[in-house]
């Protein structure tokens, strides 16, 4: 069996996805055609074009010109039913995925139809396309405070349908701990917490997002190892990591797959999750993050079956739910 098919079989779940993230070009401009959205991009070309990043920044603001053609609940909807159809396709047979309220509910696109639009696509795509999904609304660092303490408020109407918080966007100069009355709140209410930290910010944010935040998942992470002690915490406790190699590529994180800091994130035993974070943006999605690992790091069947198994094992799913599908992962392929 060749290692992509190897891949393309594999039972797995994603942990580390932004459903705004998965806008891919084509649904992006017909969108902004019927909602009367002007994109300054001609075709598909041209804007695939502009999928040139430098840096995170340069990113994000791309990712939030995109997100202007998403202003009804069925635009939602359907962006999260595309989602879904690629990664059943992919074998992922559960999906943690986040959402940006801030970045439509400053454009007035009302809380409610951003969250029906993807809470009506994740139970459609769950009965369709067989992948299991849980949300977590995430908050956005370079924003105020005061901001997402009303989102916060929003949010709490509907956290029958929320697992966790989180904590995205522009991380350099915005450390994790000035949010860390905000996540203890959603504590309260029984919200999970989950944070990035460590993609272009220091050791020190990861040390933040566990100690102030109260994460249960760090997402990326890979300046966890200028910090050895911290490494040895995090590994005796089990925390697990996110990690998205191709976004990582893409933003200038790493130069060359082969730098990725996965294998020795491994080595050091922490416990390593695959992603693929903004897929339309980074040029693949959750296989292809596992392929270009794998032929970059020479990983062979046995560690992605431990990926696949990793992320069943960070996942928010009941412990029945994970031991069903750790046992699938484990009886692959032999």
């Amino acid at each position: 069996m060749t290692i992509e098919r190897f891949i393309a079989g594999l039972p797995k779940a994603e942990l580390h996805l932004h459903i705004e993230g998965t806008l891919e070009p084509e649904m992006a401009l017909a969108l902004g055609r019927r909602n009367g959205v002007v994109l300054p991009w001609a075709n598909t070309s041209e804007l695939r074009a502009a999928y040139d990043f430098a840096n995170l920044q340069e990113f994000l603001d791309l990712y939030y010109h995109g997100t202007r053609v998403l202003i009804e609940e069925r635009d939602f909807h359907e962006l999260t039913m595309a989602y879904l159809r690629r990664a059943g396709a992919q074998n992922v047979r559960h999906a943690e995925v986040f959402f940006d309220a801030q970045a439509h509910t400053a454009r007035g696109v009302p809380f409610a139809t951003v969250i029906d639009g993807i809470w009506r696509g994740l139970r459609e795509g769950e009965q369709e396309f067989g992948v299991s999904s849980r949300l977590i609304l995430c908050f956005l660092r370079d924003r105020p405070i005061a901001e997402a303490e009303e989102i916060l408020d929003q949010a709490l109407e509907y956290r029958d349908r929320l697992v966790a918080v989180g904590l995205d966007s522009a991380e350099v100069g915005n450390p994790p701990g000035k949010f860390a009355d905000l996540f203890a709140r959603a504590r309260r209410w029984g919200l999970l917490a989950v944070a990035h930290a460590g993609e272009e910010g220091p050791a020190e944010y990861v040390r933040q997002v566990v100690e102030r935040l109260g994460a249960s998942r760090i997402d990326h992470g890979n300046r966890v190892l200028d910090d050895a002690a911290l490494v040895h915490k995090l590994a005796r406790v089990g925390m697990p990591f996110t990690v998205c190699p191709l976004s990582n590529l893409r933003l200038g994180v790493v130069a060359r797959m082969a730098d990725h800091p996965l294998q020795r994130m491994l080595d050091a035993g922490l416990l390593v999750t695959v992603n693929s974070d903004d897929p339309a943006y980074f040029g693949g999605y959750v296989n292809e993050n596992y392929l270009a690992a794998a032929v970059a790091l020479g990983l062979d069947e046995e560690t992605l079956r431990g990926l696949a198994r990793n992320s069943f094992a960070a996942s928010f799913l009941d412990e029945a739910a994970k031991r069903n599908y750790i046992a699938k992962v484990d009886s692959y392929g032999t």
